[in-house]
């Protein structure tokens, strides 16, 4: 008798400033999985908004899985993780930082403000594609997360 997983599809908020980088996302989103469903801010202050659901973004889903940049305008990566981790209401959403930085104080500041888990950016695009889509398979096929 074989047992069917039903996967169920997970909202996804990505905060990055780069448009490149979040064309390569929702490309590596689109060809991927049917039923993810990303999300985009391109700034700290936007992404805390989103996450609050205020303003424009009273109707927001929750998002189940934040994928973050540290080199953010109007406020830094680091601020909204470390917003986001003490708000109780938001901590429990697993934060991906997803960046180009690979400097070890930013990798050791990201733990400390308990990021979930650490990914440099690769620069190749097929590799930022695999990249991206092996945090999404984790994430949906490996992780249990919270119903929001």
């Amino acid at each position: 008798m074989s047992e069917v997983t039903l996967v169920q599809a997970i909202e996804v908020l990505l905060v990055e400033d780069d448009p490149g980088d979040v064309l390569m996302t929702k490309e590596a989103f689109e060809e991927h999985k049917v039923g993810n469903r990303l999300h985009v801010v391109s700034d700290g202050v936007e992404a805390l908004r989103f996450l609050r659901r205020e303003g424009e973004y009273a109707e927001a889903p929750q998002p189940h899985l934040v994928l973050l940049d540290l080199n953010l305008p109007r406020k830094d990566g680091r601020e909204v993780l470390e917003e986001v981790k003490k708000d109780e209401s938001l901590s429990h959403i697993p934060v991906v930082v997803l960046t180009t930085s690979e400097a070890e104080e930013d990798i050791i500041r990201s733990y400390r403000l308990h990021a979930n888990a650490y990914v440099a950016k690769p620069v190749d695009f097929e590799q930022f594609i695999q990249v991206v889509r092996q945090i999404d398979d984790f994430f949906v096929s490996v992780v249990r997360l919270p119903n929001n």
